[in-house]
């Protein structure tokens, strides 16, 4: 069958509209992941008749070599996903040896336009794809989902395995592109530790905390939000999420909260939504197979059962067992999951003799039922007790990991003592096709993760085993290799490909630190994560919690014996950067980058020189400290960075020069050197590549376009400036890295707006620096957006601005003349002000011209002229000779004037409806109108 794009194919509750890749599950869409779409629509085309492995395998993955394993794994979750077996009706069955066909009856019709598939921004929420069908909850979930609308804050209830995270993201699913700012999933699973709440929901919303008050800067951010906060598995953290749910309702009228808890919360405005288990037929009624499978345990049961075993069909004779087997688990879901998994090897009759003898066990000696919460356990350890005992350590071990994992990371942690290599892969396949491990297929890799319940179970029979210790140090191992792998990969992988690979990585990270540097763990392996993940922390720019973690890391090392001067230089490098940008050029960012070239010069590592000399140069040039940057600039030529080894970071300290000749004041030789840059870049295939490398990280594409902006403006090139400053923040939220978003906000963006008198530009970039500066904790940069908010929104001066010194001191001047003080006065005297000195001469004059000191005001704006005109800055010189043009106006000389301020203006070629160039042009017509008279 040719499918065609204006054409629908129907089949059991689906229909299908290969033009969209969409596939409609009664009115909502169900999401695939790629692959997985990939695969049913070669099916389809291929209904009734077999396609082979190899051939799907060639179509589906045409430039990758992929194992028939990966195949079988994509099946299953497909499988899953559609429910197959679902009252059941098999879709997709396996041909022996062949490979497999579509079997389910289908229709194909003409359509006019297909539906709206869900076009909700991927950034509208971060609800995962559905891996399963949900049975028996729709009611419920149609209830929820009107409740919402009118109750804000509802908490899914009951015990472990019943369903209450498939149900609230059911719920979720149905509501995208129903709240205006979207929905947030927040897990709590992975969360031990009741004050990383506030921090989790953070890194969700996209927001920094302030330390004083974490709950308070939540609500604050929330007010304005129409909102939907799903909080799954909170039974744990109770107190703490009862607070902040509190504390959101009051104070965000908006925001509607989704709650799932194995008991309530007992917070106010809480609405308790409980779960009961599956419907199961009665035990007295005699039903017919089709009016057994109405009853929703059921129904799951065979699905699952179907899934699991490619041959099993409920016979009428099997009936009574099925609905046995049903009712002894009280319908709890994941206890139907867990039994339905072993059909295949124990079928029916041998299912519910097992399960009879394990729930005997257990209530013995009383009279009373098995209560839910015992019905899992008891499924549980039944469960448990069937697997080998190669199977039984694999499931223990993996529950120290917190996130989705490789087969390769659960091998690194599984194999030790009992468990070679080569079984790791047969017995994860097994306790995938036992229901005790998922399965989460993404478009390029397969992905396996436990569920919350049984994770928690996987870590009790680890403790038992006495398994923690070495375990956990496998883990924290198996992440340290990761990160050496990120390392390597930094340079040659494109950022957003790199953060794809390695970000789900984080909570493993987080849990191996947590672990390895509160003392519970081997140390020196948490400080050598530490240092090994810093790559990841910068490209996410979490460089505040990460700076955290340096700073235990190197409290420990100081504290051991062995020397590890690579190490310490490694840390010191990653505090230095995390310092820069929470405090600017503070004692304890200078230190860090000093200490860290003492050491690369003890170990003779030049790489590890050039990345502390480029920080402290930052550093020295954010204070204003711009000879001894340019200095350092002069330094690298030493360090011997040549040849192809080190072509990227010869291009990087090159640019790097730039900075340090743009703010000393050169701007002819700070352009020429910019401009070779980026030729270099583009010829090498740097620029739109992130490059690491260096003590402050930023994309150095992004680095350089900034400075080339900056440099372009002063020399009188105001159009050119904004193109480029446009194409550096482009190419920054492009790679979304934040740190370089607010670099060039805060250098060029929102400068070179408010300059060219775009005023709404201006103000819009600097509410992105503001909101991305927060969000990152980037305190440097959100402080100077503070004080350009003075200017740019015209913020009030009752508020006092937030004390400033070098650089931005620098910059307000540029923007307010009265921002002028004796500090900078005595800088441009002293010549040490770079870039500024001209506008800190004018900004004098003007205060001289306020006092009635024309004579003096003329012989200082002469002098901002002649140090303008040096330095190659004809914004400056403009400036400075309309300042003066306008005394000499006052004077009577207007003939003087003109001849000072016409040539001026001759040289520029663009610009001309830009505030400074406007009010030119009105002067000259003025000093005109003088002369002719």
């Amino acid at each position: 069958m040719t499918l065609s794009p204006a054409q629908a194919v129907h089949f059991g509750p689906y229909r299908i509209y290969p033009g969209q890749r969409l596939v409609m599950e009664g009115e909502q869409p169900l999401r695939l992941g790629r692959r997985a779409m990939d695969i049913l629509l070669i099916l389809l085309e291929h209904a009734g008749n077999v396609v082979s492995k190899q051939q799907l395998i060639a179509r589906v993955w045409p430039k990758s070599v992929v194992e028939d394993t990966n195949l079988r794994v994509h099946m299953a979750a497909l499988r899953k996903a559609l429910g197959d077996g679902q009252a059941g009706q098999r879709y997709i069955v396996t041909v022996a040896q062949r490979g497999y066909s579509f079997v389910a009856p289908f229709s194909v019709e003409s359509i006019g336009a297909s539906p709206e598939s869900d076009s909700a921004e991927p950034s509208a929420h971060n609800l995962p794809v559905r891996r399963t069908r949900m049975i028996g909850r729709q009611a419920l979930v149609e209830s929820v989902v009107t409740q919402l609308a009118n109750q804000r804050f509802i908490t899914l209830v009951g015990p472990g395995g019943i369903g209450k995270t498939t149900v609230a993201l059911r719920v979720a699913e149905q509501l995208i592109g129903h709240y205006q700012d979207g929905i947030r999933l927040l897990d709590l699973a992975p969360i031990n530790d009741p004050l990383m709440i506030n921090a989790h929901l953070a890194t969700l919303l996209g927001l920094a905390l302030h330390d004083d008050e974490p709950m308070s800067c939540l609500a604050t951010f929330l007010r304005g939000r129409r909102m939907l906060l799903v909080i799954d598995n909170c039974e744990h953290v109770i107190e703490a999420i009862a607070l902040l749910c509190e504390s959101i309702l009051r104070s965000a009228p908006h925001v509607h909260i989704l709650a799932t808890s194995r008991e309530s919360l007992r917070a106010e405005g809480e609405i308790v939504q409980r779960l009961e288990s599956l419907d199961c037929p009665p035990p007295i009624a005699v039903l017919d197979r089709t009016q057994a499978l109405g009853f929703s345990a059921l129904q799951l049961f065979v699905e699952r059962a179907m899934a699991s075993h490619d041959h099993f069909e409920l016979s009428d004779a099997e009936l009574p067992l099925a609905i046995e087997i049903c009712r002894r688990l009280d319908g709890i879901p994941l206890a139907l999951e867990l039994a339905a998994a072993q059909v295949a090897n124990l079928g029916l009759d041998g299912l519910l003799t097992q399960l009879q003898g394990s729930f005997r066990l257990l209530t013995q000696g009383s009279q009373a039922t098995l209560g839910r919460h015992q019905t899992l356990r008891a499924t549980l350890d039944w469960s448990f007790e069937l697997l080998t005992p190669c199977e039984q350590a694999c499931l223990r071990r993996l529950g120290v990991f917190r996130g989705g994992f490789t087969l390769e990371s659960a091998a690194a942690v599984i194999v030790g003592e009992y468990i070679e290599s080569k079984v790791v892969f047969a017995s994860i396949t097994q306790l995938v096709a036992k229901s005790l491990l998922n399965v989460e297929v993404g478009d390029e890799e397969v992905f396996y993760r436990l569920l919350d319940t049984t994770r928690s179970y996987a870590l009790e029979k680890l403790d038992q085993a006495a398994e923690t210790l070495a375990t956990r140090e496998r883990h924290a191992e198996r992440c340290l290799a990761l990160m050496h792998q990120a390392q390597e990969d930094w340079e040659q992988t494109p950022s957003e490909l790199w953060i794809e690979r390695y970000a789900r990585s984080l909570e493993d990270i987080r849990a191996a630190l947590d672990w390895g540097l509160n003392a519970h763990g081997p140390q020196l392996l948490a400080i050598r994560l530490t240092a090994a993940s810093t790559p990841l922390w910068q490209e996410l720019s979490l460089l505040k919690e990460h700076g955290t973690s340096v700073r235990k890391a190197l409290a420990l090392l100081a504290s051991t014996d062995e020397p590890c001067p690579r190490l310490s230089m490694a840390l010191k490098l990653a505090l230095g950067s995390s310092c820069y940008h929470a405090q600017g050029g503070s004692t304890e960012t200078v230190e860090a980058f000093v200490h860290a070239r003492a050491l690369a010069e003890q170990c003779n590592d030049v790489v590890g020189q050039l990345k502390a000399v480029s920080g402290h140069m930052a550093v020295n040039l954010s204070c204003g400290n711009y000879r001894q940057a340019l200095e350092q600039s002069q330094q690298f030529d030493q360090l011997g960075l040549h040849g192809e080894a080190h072509a990227a970071m010869s291009l990087s300290t090159h640019r790097l020069r730039v900075l340090a000749l743009h703010f000393a004041g050169d701007q002819r030789q700070a352009r020429e050197n910019a401009e070779q840059v980026i030729q270099r870049m583009a010829q090498s295939g740097h620029l739109n590549r992130f490059t690491c490398g260096f003590g402050v990280q930023y994309d150095q594409s992004v680095a350089a376009l900034t400075i080339l902006a900056r440099i372009l403006w002063l020399q009188g090139h105001p159009e050119k400036a904004w193109h480029t400053a446009r194409q550096a923040l482009d190419i920054a939220i492009q790679i979304d890295h934040g740190t370089s978003i607010c670099y060039t906000l805060a250098l060029s963006g929102c400068l070179i707006a408010h300059y060219n008198g775009d005023t709404r530009t201006a103000s819009e970039r600097l509410q992105l620096l503001l909101e991305q500066a927060q969000k990152h904790s980037v305190l440097l940069f959100y402080t100077w957006a503070r004080h350009y908010a003075l200017v740019i929104e015209g913020a009030e001066r009752n508020t006092p601005p937030p004390p400033s010194s070098g650089l931005i001191k620098e910059i307000m001047v540029t923007l307010d003349p009265s921002c002028i003080d004796d500090t900078l006065l005595e800088r441009a005297e002293a010549g040490t002000a770079g870039w500024s000195t001209a506008e800190i001469l004018r900004a004098r004059a003007d205060t001289l011209l306020t006092a009635n000191c024309a004579s003096e005001a003329e012989t200082v704006l002469l002098k901002a002229l002649a140090v303008a005109k040096a330095q190659g800055a004809l914004a400056w010189e403009l400036r400075s000779a309309t300042s003066l043009a306008q005394l000499w106006q006052r004077q009577g000389h207007y003939q003087q004037a003109h001849e000072l301020l016409a040539p001026i203006y001759a040289r520029f070629t663009e610009g001309f409806a830009t505030p400074d160039l406007t009010k030119v042009r009105q002067l000259l017509d003025e000093l005109q109108r003088h002369r002719a008279a």
